[in-house]
């Protein structure tokens, strides 16, 4: 519709030009009842003050000036304060139709940022370990939002920064070395902070089957860390993989030691006069007049930086490497710590205005009535691998989405093994399955409705409400990208597809799709269950789930 939208957006500006009013940017929106038309402008109302005029005199010189009555406009009414509400000629929603046959797996995609390149830089745990279901809402979000940018016509580019230093390694090095031992001398003492999860076993029995006991005596940590990285980093890319989630760039945070970006990062902010040094730490001072209650520590007094120093690094790295657009996502815990990063990159004269950042807020996890627990130092850990296996990658993408970002997550994991239409996930898939069968019976009894042109299709035999109703939510899709993409909130997608889904089960119990003798009205049919089947498809490639036939 977003082309329609900007037909009827030419118009209303031509009929406020034609009044001798100034022109302003036209916006539409939809009405939320069907009784308000297909669209609406609050144009009367945005020249109200300037012009000093009741915004429905001015809306009447409007739509004075508006054609209705033809194959685009049928009327217009004036509603409340002054809006200008249009009702849509039925022939446009069927020629949309025609559209989203031809266009296909393209249709809903947008070129509005068309030569234009984002970074999205997602999940990002540290390789201590498997991933836990704990990750697994930033992982889903990271996937769609992906897809959303080129669906809009970004050039993404997917990364994932992780450390491979600091103590949360040297802990799983510090762990694998007491496992190692522990083949030999069962009660070698395990550290108080260490990983105790199986996949240490693991790691410490594939070292005994390579090197026996040659490391017994090896007080060498870089190797059991070595070790260690390389089996979880294994493991993590599995289960991205599993999920079908790839990533462009692994960047590591000891390259910008080893580039020397830390070092130029904290003789930029000493040059400018930013940091200060105080009881043998360095400072970055803050400023209140942002918010800032406080001076925050860039290097410790034992000479380790804080997370903000490579982080500020980090961002103005990928600045410097161009991108239009530099997406972060981050759990709730980095709701404040962001801003301090956020201001050291400004502080030393780039531009953040670029950089979005999308706070998720924490998942409950529950099976029935019991809450599920995690910790990544207990053995009482849920991992994604299994709730893969539990639920399947589906069930998991499409929970883990089906929110906001910004709202607490209540994730319940035996509705998402349910395989009923109580199951949000099982309620869409299944629609797109049900018109596969209608398909598979239009075979038999119109085998050659495939050979239909569409531009030929009579779509003056759809008259019934539900079809229309169908129609026009059918034609809502490009905008329903395009919303969704601007503000990186995928859950709208699934939002929009239910109502898809309800009114194409509305539509299917009222009209009968597959009459042998009426020929025309059930090709007509046949092919608005195309068109709902490929728009399902399109929107379930956005979210990142599959589009089964059967179920």
């Amino acid at each position: 519709m977003s082309k329609l939208k900007d037909q009827i957006a030419e118009i209303i500006i031509k009929a406020v030009s034609d009044t001798g009013y100034p022109v302003k940017e036209i916006f539409l929106d939809k009405p939320k009842e069907d009784k308000f038309g297909d669209l609406s402008s609050n144009a009367a109302m945005t020249l109200a003050k300037e012009l000093k005029l009741p915004p429905r005199k001015i809306a009447e010189e409007i739509i004075s000036r508006i054609e209705t009555g033809n194959n685009l406009i049928t009327k217009t009414e004036i509603a409340g304060a002054g809006f200008i509400n249009i009702f849509v000629s039925d022939k446009c929603y069927k020629d949309e139709l025609k559209n989203v046959l031809s266009e296909g797996i393209n249709y809903g995609r947008s070129s509005i940022h068309s030569g234009q390149s984002a970074n999205l830089e997602w999940v990002s745990a540290n390789p201590t370990g498997p991933l836990h279901t704990g990750h697994g809402r930033q992982l889903c979000l990271g996937k769609a939002i992906a897809n959303l940018l080129e669906w809009t016509g970004y050039k993404v580019t997917r990364e994932y920064y992780y450390n491979d230093a600091g103590n949360q390694m040297n802990n799983l090095a510090l762990s694998v070395r007491a496992r190692y031992m522990q083949i030999f001398d069962k009660d070698f003492p395990f550290p108080q902070e260490g990983y105790v999860g199986d996949y240490v076993k693991i790691i410490a029995e594939n070292i005994f089957a390579a090197y026996n006991d040659t490391m017994k005596d090896s007080a060498d940590l870089d190797f059991f860390k070595k070790e260690g990285e390389k089996y979880t980093f294994d493991i993590i890319k599995k289960t991205l993989i599993s999920l079908g989630i790839h990533h462009d760039i692994f960047f590591n945070e000891s390259s910008l030691y080893n580039n020397s970006e830390i070092e130029q990062t904290l003789e930029a902010f000493k040059s400018k006069g930013l940091s200060y040094e105080n009881d043998g730490a360095v400072w970055l001072k803050m400023d209140e007049e942002k918010g800032f209650d406080k001076d925050k520590v860039l290097v410790k007094s034992s000479g380790e930086p804080t997370y903000r120093l490579p982080d500020i690094a980090y961002h103005i790295d990928k600045i410097k490497r161009g991108y239009d657009l530099i997406i972060d996502i981050f759990g709730s815990d980095h709701g404040d710590t962001y801003k301090e990063v956020l201001y050291g990159v400004n502080a030393l004269g780039y531009d953040s205005d670029k950089i979005k950042v999308i706070i998720h807020q924490m998942v409950t996890f529950k099976m029935g009535n019991e809450s599920v627990k995690m910790s990544k130092r207990s053995d009482n850990v849920y991992y994604l691998d299994e709730l893969i296996n539990d639920i399947g990658a589906d069930a998991m993408q499409f929970f883990y989405v089906m929110r906001g970002a910004n709202t607490h997550l209540d994730f319940d994991i035996s509705l998402a093994k349910d395989k009923s239409e109580k199951n949000p996930v099982y309620y869409l898939q299944y629609a797109h399955a049900r018109i596969c069968g209608i398909l598979r019976n239009a075979d038999e009894v119109f085998p050659s409705y495939n050979e239909t042109n569409v531009t030929e299709l009579n779509t003056d035999v759809i008259n019934s409400p539900e079809e229309m109703k169908l129609l026009k939510v059918l034609s809502d899709f490009p905008d329903e990208v395009i919303s969704s993409a601007k503000t990186f909130e995928p859950h709208k997608i699934i939002t929009y597809l239910n109502s898809v889904a309800e009114n194409f089960h509305r539509f299917y119990h009222n009209n009968r799709v597959i009459d042998a003798e009426n020929k025309e009205l059930s090709l007509s049919r046949i092919h608005i269950c195309l068109a709902v089947k490929q728009i399902l498809k399109n929107g379930f490639d956005i979210i990142g789930i599959s589009a089964p036939d059967r179920m």
